[in-house]
Parts: structure tokens; sequence; C-alpha cells
């Protein structure tokens, strides 16, 4: 659906959580972050933030009247109620709106920094696993060059003396490791 290919066990998931909340989890945390990421699309961050908890929400409450039987009904389901609940939004920002102007009142701004910010949050955890596998897939060389100079922000003359190794060798050990580091997570991006 939105998020790529479907997952084929989406409709078991969905009709397994009516007596598992293990399985609802799943589907969750598999469908929170594209479903989010489509709302915010369509909708400023505050909105799309509410609409995704009230999705998800929506969907509980509704297991018992799933249908879905075919693989990427149970996604297409949700979705459907995100798109209501977009058309419920706009409508009621459009009676809100005129009541506004009616009243004379101007309208609020926010600042969106912050939903950025818990936006990035998120993408940083969910890549956090394949982050620890990649790095796990290095030597314990170049594993220890990237602890050095990437997460204790060692300086390179540190880093060589930490090695015990010439500064064109620490170089090189910390270039060949983040290139590692960036093909793999470019495959688990993928």
């Amino acid at each position: 659906m939105h998020a790529g290919a479907s997952a084929p066990d989406d409709v078991a998931q969905l009709r397994a959580a009516r007596t598992d909340p293990a399985a609802f989890a799943a589907f969750y945390r598999l469908w929170a972050a594209p479903l989010h990421a489509w709302l915010r699309t369509q909708l400023p961050p505050d909105v799309a933030n509410d609409l995704t908890a009230e999705a998800f929400a929506r969907a509980l409450l509704g297991l018992p009247r799933f249908r879905g039987r075919t693989a990427g009904s149970g996604v297409a389901w949700l979705w459907g109620i995100a798109r209501n609940l977009i058309r419920e939004h706009q409508r009621s920002a459009r009676g809100e709106r005129r009541a506004r102007e009616r009243l004379g009142i101007a309208e609020r701004g926010y600042d969106t920094g912050q939903w950025d910010e818990a936006e990035a949050r998120l993408q940083a955890a969910a890549l956090a696993g394949e982050l620890a596998r990649a790095l796990a897939g290095l030597t314990p060389e170049q594993r220890r060059a990237v602890e050095l100079r990437v997460v204790e922000d060692l300086d390179f003359g540190a880093v060589c003396a930490e090695l015990g190794v010439s500064g064109p060798a620490a170089r090189m050990r910390l270039s060949r490791a983040l290139a590692v580091l960036r093909s793999r997570m470019e495959g688990a991006a993928s």
C-alpha cells in the first residue's frame, strides 16, 4: 500500500488482535510510521500526530467489524479510516475557521520544530537495530575506530594514539568502516 509492499499477514494480525493485544501491537509497529508519514503529506505535523493515534484507536475499536480477507486489505482498511479522519478534520477546521472569522479571532500558529525533532527521533529509533547489526559486522579494529572518532568525537591525533597506528592508517580504517556502514544502512533502508 503506501509503505511499499503490503505485509502478507496484516489480515491475520488484525483477526488475531481481536483476542491478542500483541498482534495489534505488531500491526501498529509495522504501520504507524508509514501512516504518520503519509498523514504528514496531507496535514500539519500536530494534526498528523493526532490523527495517526486516532486512526489506530478507531481500528482497535473496530476490530470486530473488520472483514478483510486478502493480503493488504487490513492496511487498506487502516488507510480508509485515516482518509475518513482527514475529511472529518477538514470539515471541522472549516467550521472553526468560519466561527473565528465571524468573531474576529486571529488563528494561532504553532511551532512545528518540536514535532520535526520527535519524528527524527522516531526514525532514528527505527534504524537503531539496523545500525547495531551493521556495527556488529565490522572488524573489531574498524568498530573501535568508529567508536573513538564518531561516538566519542575524538580528534584524529587521539584516535591514532588510542589505536596505536599512524594518522593515514587511522583515517583509512575509519573511512573503510564508514563505507561499510553506509552500504549496509542503505541496504537496510531499501
